[in-house]
């Protein structure tokens, strides 16, 4: 074609109008918008408990459909599953000294489940659990003897057992194990030595998950008591701390890292 032709076609083509590229960006808004609203949420890891899996200031987008009820309108679009044994999910707190805060675990048994602890490893259906891939042990913790020996040490006064699992715990063992009842699982931290899970307050009800964990979009090096800061300036402190900081304390070999 010579260059007059197509100088020609292009001069017939209909160019896109201000008005059709805003309806356009604004159809990509409106996606973007729906899939963190409805698909997709951020969440920042606030604790220690799943090191090394998570690190305190690990954020990660979180799976809110693949757990939750299958419903047919979405359903094209997402993979819905069940909870498997060794998923790690996200899920609003069992603990009453906690109420509205997200906690991430490992399930480590679905419901019927038959579950022990021996000097710190876990059994589960009567095998011990091979868990190197994942599970650390802190040298030099204090030896606990309900932590490691789970449920056979019953709790002590000191202990961080809430009252109320306290006092239900009992209702669920057999011959020395932790029965899962249905709907609910039994969750544990990686980093098994200093992890409050369920151990210390019961099992996940199945209503209190949120979804699982996929990839870390941004990891920052955090304090552990970070989330507990409410203070307006605290916050403010934090959040230039953050802006000062931001390429010489993210981690950023941990960018993109899927979660498993």
């Amino acid at each position: 074609m010579k260059k007059k032709d197509k100088d020609k076609v292009d001069e017939e083509k209909p160019r896109e109008t201000t008005v059709e590229f805003l309806a356009s960006l604004a159809g990509v808004l409106v996606t973007g918008l729906f899939i963190i609203t409805f698909i997709f949420q951020a969440f920042e890891i606030p604790s220690s408990s799943m090191e090394n899996t998570l690190l305190i200031g690990d954020h990660v987008f979180v799976n809110r459909e693949q757990f939750a009820p299958k419903t047919s309108w979405i359903e094209p679009i997402v993979k819905y599953t069940d909870i498997h044994r060794g998923d790690i999910v996200v899920f609003l707190s069992m603990d009453p000294r906690t109420p509205d805060m997200y906690i991430v675990k490992r399930i480590i048994g679905v419901p019927g489940d038959h579950i022990h602890l021996r000097d710190g490893q876990v059994y589960r259906n009567g095998e011990k659990l091979s868990e190197q891939g994942y599970v650390q042990h802190q040298g030099g913790t204090s030896y606990d003897p309900y932590r490691d020996n789970f449920p056979a040490v019953p709790p002590d006064e000191n202990s961080n057992v809430i009252d109320e699992w306290k006092l239900t715990m009992g209702s669920h063992i057999e011959n020395g194990d932790i029965v899962v009842p249905p709907g609910s699982y039994f969750g544990m931290g990686d980093n098994r030595d200093v992890s409050l899970d369920s151990r210390y307050w019961g099992f996940i009800k199945q209503d209190h998950v949120i979804g699982r964990p996929m990839f870390i979009y941004w990891s920052f090096t955090s304090t552990e008591d970070q989330y507990l800061q409410r203070d307006f300036g605290q916050r403010i402190a934090a959040f230039f701390h953050t802006v000062l900081h931001f390429f010489d304390e993210t981690r950023w070999s941990r960018t993109f890292k899927v979660v498993r």
